[in-house]
This record gives structure tokens, sequence and C-alpha cells, in this order.
């Protein structure tokens, strides 16, 4: 459901920043929930105080744990995937 129709923020969004253990003030700077007309801050703090009360799922942001992604041999030697750099266009 879209809480905030201004910045569309739907409440499933609040929820996760919630869930990440952000308060109420935080995931207003993030997203810019009830900074505009104002009318959506009361459901969106009902939200955040709902999802605040049940322990932290996830983090939003975990850039220490980025891996590169391998590729699969046949793949990489594949005919319709172009890899070899000594192929030539005709």
């Amino acid at each position: 459901m879209i809480v905030c129709v201004c910045r569309r923020v739907s409440d499933k969004e609040i929820a996760r920043y919630a869930h990440a253990g952000m308060s109420f003030d935080e995931i207003q700077f993030e997203l810019g929930v009830g900074l505009q007309c104002g009318c959506c801050e009361g459901c969106a703090r009902d939200v955040v105080e709902q999802c605040s009360a049940s322990r932290p799922v996830a983090a939003l942001r975990n850039e220490a744990a980025v891996h590169p992604v391998q590729l699969a041999t046949p793949i990489l030697e594949s005919k319709a995937w172009n890899s070899s750099p000594l192929s030539s266009v005709a």
C-alpha cells in the first residue's frame, strides 16, 4: 500500500527500513516521507512503530559482502558468447 503519495513510498519500503533498525526520523530523512504535505506522517509512524517492536531482520546495505560473480566454464566457452579476444568480426 502506498503510504506517501507525494514521494510514492509504500508501507513495505518503510517496514524494510524499520526492520533494519532505523528510527522514524532516519527513515523520514532517507525516504522523504511526511516532508511534503504531511498527511502520511501518522500512518508512516504507525508502520515504523509496528515494525520496530520486532527484531531487525537484515541490513539495508552490506557493501563489505560484495562478491564478484564467477561464470561457469561452459558459459565462457560457448560459441554464443563471444569471449575470445582473438576472434574477429568479418
